[in-house]
């Protein structure tokens, strides 16, 4: 380890310690979080199903940076050159769509056997799965509607594919020794507005409950719903709003997702965490960047990522808490969006962790808001980056923005001899 990185975290240790912060049981904390690494950031949301389908159901991928993975085992090639710039032990998010195998099947056909190659890799990389019913870019869902569909026909279909999704989670869950959440989207909803927002929403509960219904061992397969405001095409009105699926997932002991773009411009999940965490047993986070909408930026250090953070932390949250990423951009190196997302985001989970939360407490409860307001500008300033510096050298990971040199190498040897 260079003497630098370590005299700056010996350093960070002294300063931190003053406020009570055990900076060495801070990182043995921080290495036992999963991040949930979506893999279609790697494809541009493309897939292997279907590959001569275009994206729809509000879907969009604007950029056509040069190198993007076309196979399963190119995709997993670029997955091991990211996980191995970042640091600790995590987890792959697959959709449906991401199926490995040389079978013309459709999404209702989907069987375990389909994501075999998926988890012998991941047993070898030691890495949890996640997953998710893919219910955009198909025939059967190119009028903007699939579980709350009208067509009984269609409705089947749908709840087919779920149910046959919630026995892939099952199987990733058994196989790897680790729970495997599979997260339910949808874009149902009317560009313009509709006469009835009762009646899709009565038809996606009942859809839901069928699905549900199927027995799954929940010790391998933790079920989540996930809303959003609007979309493309969905403009005014989407079926699976906050409050259906809140509601939802209150009443039959579900996980509830909150997407950080799937709000009002002007709302931050931060601010829904707690009041959450009171009524359904665990939470899954979709952390993007939505820039003015559902725009899935990458995750870069903004105050939205911070309070995030914060809030599992201080409230305790993170043992009940999913934490996945979601965004998709094409105009940059599809492996560097990778690293720079999730690393930001384990790194702003280690500075919600250097914070001295009791300290902080205790001034709040005192109504000594001088003292909170002082102590949590000053922490600002406080050397977390020595302490990350020394977490990614112990991990065996490059400090800093080293890791870039790697990316630019991999593209130039990989990336851009793709045809």
């Amino acid at each position: 380890m260079d003497k630098s990185v370590l005299d700056g975290y010996v350093h960070a240790k002294e300063l931190y310690a003053k406020h009570g912060i055990d900076v060495d049981a801070v990182l043995e904390k921080l290495a036992q979080i999963k991040i949930s690494i979506h893999c279609w950031q790697g494809d541009d949301v493309q897939g292997f199903l279907f590959r001569d389908k275009s994206l729809s159901g509000g879907i969009a991928v604007t950029g056509s940076y040069p190198g993007r993975a076309s196979t399963p085992s190119e995709l997993r090639q670029d997955l091991d050159q990211a996980l191995s710039l970042i640091p600790g032990k995590h987890k792959i998010n697959l959709h449906a769509i991401y199926a490995d195998t040389e079978e013309q099947v459709e999404l209702n056909e989907l069987e375990p056997k389909h994501f075999e190659r998926w988890v012998e890799w991941a047993k070898e990389q030691g890495l949890g799965l996640d997953f998710n019913p893919t219910c955009f870019s198909h025939p059967k869902a190119d009028d903007g509607f699939t579980l709350s569909h009208s067509d009984e026909s269609v409705r089947k279909f749908w709840i087919e594919h779920g149910i046959a999704s919630r026995k892939i989670g099952e199987y990733f869950g058994k196989e790897l020794g680790q729970p495997c959440v599979t997260n339910f989207w949808l874009p149902d909803g009317y560009k313009d507005t509709p006469v009835d927002r009762l009646a899709p929403r009565q038809r996606l509960q009942a859809s839901l409950d069928e699905i549900f219904a199927a027995p799954v061992d929940s010790r391998y397969n933790i079920d989540a719903v996930e809303s959003k405001l609007f979309g493309i095409g969905s403009e005014s009105y989407v079926v699976g709003s906050h409050e259906f699926y809140l509601g939802y997932a209150i009443k039959n002991g579900k996980a509830l997702c909150l997407d950080s773009g799937h709000f009002h411009p002007t709302e931050v999940i931060s601010n829904k965490i707690s009041s959450v965490l009171m009524y359904v047993d665990q939470l899954l986070l979709h952390v993007s960047r939505p820039v003015r909408w559902d725009s899935d930026h990458v995750v870069t250090m903004d105050d939205e990522l911070l309070d995030i953070a914060r809030e599992l932390v201080r409230g305790d949250f993170l043992g009940r808490t999913h934490i996945g990423l979601d965004f998709f951009d094409g105009s940059i190196n599809h492996v560097a969006a990778w690293v720079i997302g999730t690393r930001n985001t384990i790194k702003a989970l280690l500075r919600a962790m250097l914070e001295p939360i009791d300290q902080l407490r205790e001034a709040e409860l005192n109504k000594d808001y001088t003292t909170r307001l002082a102590l949590f500008e000053e922490l600002k300033s406080y050397p977390y980056g020595a302490v990350w510096d020394y977490y990614c050298a112990t991990a065996g990971v490059p400090v800093r923005e080293a890791w870039l040199d790697q990316v630019k190498s991999y593209e130039q040897d990989v990336l851009l001899k793709r045809v």
